[in-house]
């Protein structure tokens, strides 16, 4: 019996050392899934920061635009005023077939509205590099138009005077119109660093929550492991008390069987003395032991 207790307690002590095992690996695991899930997060939240940021560039960029614009319309309002002034003179000075001539022209502040309309288009449609360059084209052919008119106007002092500060009201306003399409690209750049910030926070969000979820079932794995541990340790206890107690009531079996075995033994040998039969010194000693004499 008692060695067939100790084979199950053997067993059972495998069994338990097992679990142990297992519940270690599963909480490195744990851990490892852990600190890869707070890496992640830890991204993602320097993500949307940049993001943020982005957003902020790209909305002071958005901002910096509209006032610039509001600053070159101004400039070529101012111009277009003189431009009327100039086709009013214009009219004024032309006659006959001449001045139908000038009629079948357009005007000075017509052909720089068709400028100003093309340049927006240019600055804020999406289009093909093909139909942009069509576009410049379009814009330079206007620009020459307009050069003449500005040449065939400068033969009269009056008009010259108004178109000299005509001119320097477009040559600022095409300077802030540099500016414009600058900031619009910068805006645009933001634009798509903060779509591109948004993008990788999603993707490591994603990949974060899909840790978490490995973290989380590796630590209940190991939680139910330990628990079999201390199942299985539990047991041990049970069986080290069950042998105990075996192991002791044999001990005292087995010493009152060599007690009584000690006293026949020393019954004879002082049944022997009493005969007048000469003991030697072990003989005396058992019957010390046993108390006889």
């Amino acid at each position: 019996m008692t060695e067939d207790l100790v084979d199950k307690r053997k067993t059972l002590l495998e069994e338990s050392e097992e679990h142990k095992a297992k519940r270690n690996e599963l909480n490195s695991q744990a851990s490892q899934f852990a600190r890869e899930r707070n890496e992640l997060n830890n991204a993602t939240r320097q993500y949307v920061e940049d993001a943020q940021k982005n957003k902020e560039l790209r909305d002071q960029s958005n901002n910096d635009v509209q006032s610039l614009k509001e600053k070159r319309n101004e400039l070529n309002d101012k111009a277009n005023t003189l431009f009327e002034e100039i086709d009013a003179l214009r009219g004024e000075q032309g006659t006959g077939s001449a001045a139908q001539s000038h009629e079948k022209k357009p005007s000075a502040k017509d052909i720089q509205r068709q400028i100003d309309q093309l340049e927006e288009r240019q600055q804020t449609e999406q289009m093909s590099k093909e139909k942009e360059n069509e576009l410049v084209d379009k814009i330079k052919q206007l620009r020459a138009e307009l050069k003449d008119q500005e040449v065939e106007h400068e033969q009269n002092k009056e008009v010259r005077t108004r178109l000299i500060e005509a001119r320097e009201y477009r040559k600022q306003a095409s300077a802030i119109h540099a500016e414009v399409t600058e900031k619009a690209e910068l805006a645009q750049k933001h634009h798509d660093l903060m779509v591109e910030c948004y993008r990788k926070a999603d993707k490591s969000r994603e990949g974060a929550d899909a840790k978490h979820k490995q973290f989380v079932e590796a630590q209940e794995a190991a939680d139910a492991e330990h628990k079999q541990f201390l199942e299985c340790q539990k047991q041990l206890r049970d069986y080290d008390k069950v042998l105990t107690g075996i192991r002791s009531k044999q001990k005292k079996v087995k010493s009152v069987k060599e007690n009584k075995s000690a006293r026949k033994e020393a019954e004879t040998i002082f049944n022997a003395f009493k005969s007048g039969e000469k003991l030697t010194t072990e003989d005396l000693l058992k019957l010390q032991r046993s108390k006889l004499i």
